[in-house]
């Protein structure tokens, strides 16, 4: 009969999952994504990860209203036979569509504006503090200032990628560039890279690449199966190395923290020097010449070597606070193993987030990401917004019994070290011994 619908089976969509044959499904209609995953402006990854599912709630949550006018042209025709909606998932659709109605996507306030002129007054008082002083301390406080500066900057940078934080989108690069690769060091390209990867897939631990730190962190007894890491495509081998430097985890969290930056200028490298295909991969470059034109150069007018070291180290561990955070939101959270499912959206990003309480005025620090939880579930939503959204996001989870996790910063922090410690105990006294020679003479007296 003409017009009559075709239906494939959830379990023949599944074998579309690859890349070369990706198809999804939409609101149980199904299309296919082969030739746009390239083109996919969030990259491959979160159309590779959840290939051959149903993605209603991730594409909600990703994506704007108009959006929706653009499927057209990738439909198979095909609609998933016995499409069923969840209860969790009916409640997580009728939310975002109160928070759609009354216009809290497009309400962005002043934050951004607010963030921006701090980063310039921040970046005033350094050139200023470094150029027109030859006093130590004042060099040092001029540290201190750097360092919140590049949180501030960070979380601009990490709004923008999520949201047009500026009139156009044109303009949106420009202070994505600006906030980002020339202020900071640090790639918006590859940044969104990781971070898409991460919100669609939290917390797996072979899927999300913000647990993936063997040889340094294991979150989860897990790692020590050296199990493969889909995101980098190779494997996250457990060594005797590996054993050892996980086995005294609890210990050195805090000090790696401080110089996490320094990988994270390594991965921009190796991301933008790659052969991956980059977006705006000539603009990245140019931005992070910028900075590592004018921050060598600051450095340089300091008189002593000594003094120089202490400037970099000081403005290094006021910015490790951030990175701190980062890990204090998912170390300690649920973790699984395997490809994130789009049928249990809700419940994945409540299981593997944790929210850190605080006062309000505290909010510029933690640059709304205190609010994880709604973040994760509504990464669109402007960051001056979360706060206000948390009560309706709270009752949501208790009317469906799942975890909402909120910690003050302290009990946070005693979390993690908590299932770092755990870990490291566990890697210890593995059921399989990793033969170490090293390994054996420390731990021979336990």
């Amino acid at each position: 009969m003409a017009g009559e619908r075709k239906y494939i089976t959830a379990e023949e969509l599944q074998k579309h999952n690859k890349a070369g044959d990706l198809w999804i499904s939409i609101q149980g209609k199904v299309y296919n994504v082969t030739d746009w995953a390239k083109d996919h402006p969030g990259g491959d990854v979160p159309l590779l990860n959840l290939a051959g599912q149903d993605v209603t709630d991730a594409f909600i949550a990703y994506h704007p209203g108009t959006a929706w006018q653009y499927l057209a042209k990738f439909s198979t025709g095909y609609y998933l036979k016995d499409f069923e909606v969840s209860e969790v998932s009916k409640d997580y659709r009728r939310l975002y569509s109160e928070f759609s109605k009354l216009g809290l996507f497009e309400k962005k306030g002043h934050g951004i504006m607010y963030s921006l002129i701090c980063v310039a007054i921040m970046l005033c008082l350094v050139v200023y503090g470094v150029l027109k002083t030859e006093s130590v301390l004042v060099h040092m406080g001029c540290a201190v200032i750097l360092g919140f500066l590049w949180m501030q900057s960070a979380y601009v940078g990490h709004d923008s990628g999520h949201y047009q934080i500026m009139t156009t989108p044109g303009y949106t690069k420009i202070a994505q560039m600006l906030a980002g690769n020339c202020l900071t060091g640090i790639s918006i390209a590859w940044w969104k890279w990781t971070h898409n990867a991460h919100h669609i897939s939290c917390n797996s631990l072979d899927y999300d690449p913000d647990l993936q730190h063997i040889p340094v962190f294991a979150v989860s007894s897990s790692f020590f199966n050296s199990i493969t890491s889909v995101f980098y495509g190779r494997k996250l081998t457990f060594d005797p190395l590996a054993r050892f430097l996980v086995s005294y985890q609890h210990f050195t969290f805090y000090p790696v923290m401080i110089v996490a930056r320094i990988n994270l200028y390594v991965q921009t490298f190796l991301l933008l020097f790659s052969k991956r295909p980059i977006p705006d991969r000539a603009l990245n470059i140019l931005g992070i010449f910028v900075f590592w034109a004018w921050f060598p150069l600051l450095v340089s007018y300091m008189p002593t070597w000594s003094e120089r070291i202490m400037f970099v180290l000081l403005s290094f561990t006021v910015t490790s606070v951030q990175h701190i955070q980062f890990c204090l939101n998912h170390f300690s959270a649920d973790v699984y193993v395997g490809p994130p499912s789009g049928n249990d959206w809700f419940e994945k990003q409540t299981g593997g987030t944790l929210d850190i309480a605080c006062s309000s005025w505290m909010d510029w620090f933690f640059g709304g990401l205190q609010f994880q939880l709604e973040h994760h579930l509504f990464p669109r939503l402007p960051r001056c917004q979360l706060r206000k959204i948390s009560p309706l996001v709270q009752e949501l989870c208790k009317k469906h019994n799942l975890p909402y996790r909120s910690l003050s910063f302290w009990d946070a922090n005693v979390s993690t070290i908590r299932t770092l410690r755990t870990a490291a105990l566990q890697a210890r006294c593995p059921t399989n011994p990793v033969k170490n020679l090293l390994w054996e003479a420390v731990n021979t007296h336990g």
